[in-house]
């Protein structure tokens, strides 16, 4: 059963007050975790330093929060049908990315229309190649609407911590980019190598230099992916709620 017959429409978990009533319902899939998927399109592959990131990113979100993280986050290929079990994926990279094929297309269509978000984070925004290309093929699968520019106003800067701009590996752009419809976030564009702050090694040391402001940095962008995974995993979320607490109390008050 795809995610958005399960109503999963970012996140969401309510189903009907029989099933409620019987066991708990969480925001993601049949384990209830946040599952920050890799998307991989044509013939690339996940690997490299940043391998350990998703897992990264949901553990620092069960750390800092209520909500549970999945420890070993999956990677999932845009043509695939499972694509569609679950509102959340990131896509990344490095390189300028390729068309994407009559069936990729088709499947992140299908993707967006049922109310799935896609972070895309540009892994080397300085050579600028990954997220220019990445725009192009996205626009194709959500035409007639473009990307629009966010701060700290906006609700992923404060969903759990306030944040005044957006961080990563490196420092950026301060404000991110969103493509919405009907006040959906289907598209989140980042150009801070978000992954790369949060890559870790095999022993759990973080792989990669935050620069220019170092591990003061890194934490703001770890503050950053936890924002944007409780607006993914938060069902009733409002605007005008910042702590986790709250939201998940309202949550399982359901």
């Amino acid at each position: 059963m795809k995610f958005g017959k399960r109503q999963l429409l970012l996140g969401a978990a309510a189903l009907t007050s029989g099933l409620l009533a019987r066991k708990p319902v969480f925001a993601f899939g049949e384990e209830g975790a946040f599952n920050p998927r890799i998307l991989l399109t044509g013939d690339a592959k996940w690997e490299g330093a940043r391998i350990n990131a998703p897992a990264r990113w949901a553990s620092e979100l069960t750390k800092r929060t209520s909500a549970p993280g999945r420890e070993r986050p999956t990677i999932v290929r845009a043509d695939e049908a499972d694509l569609l079990d679950e509102p959340f994926a990131v896509w990344a990279g490095a390189k300028e990315v390729a068309p994407l094929t009559t069936k990729e297309l088709r499947k992140l269509k299908q993707y967006f229309g049922l109310g799935g978000m896609l972070f895309v984070d540009d892994l080397d925004p300085k050579v600028g190649a990954f997220m220019p290309s990445a725009k192009r093929e996205i626009a194709r699968a959500l035409p007639n609407v473009g990307p629009v520019a966010v701060g700290a106003e906006n609700v992923l800067f404060r969903s759990f911590y306030l944040l005044k701009r957006a961080y990563g590996r490196v420092e950026g752009p301060a404000k991110l980019e969103i493509v919405s419809r009907s006040s959906i976030i289907h598209v989140i564009y980042s150009s801070h190598d978000l992954l790369g702050a949060l890559a870790t090694d095999a022993e759990g040391t973080s792989s990669l230099a935050v620069t220019p402001g170092g591990e003061a940095q890194r934490e703001k962008a770890i503050r950053l992916a936890v924002n944007v995974a409780m607006y993914v995993t938060c069902s009733n979320y409002k605007d005008d709620q910042v702590h986790a607490e709250h939201i998940m109390r309202r949550r399982g008050s359901k």
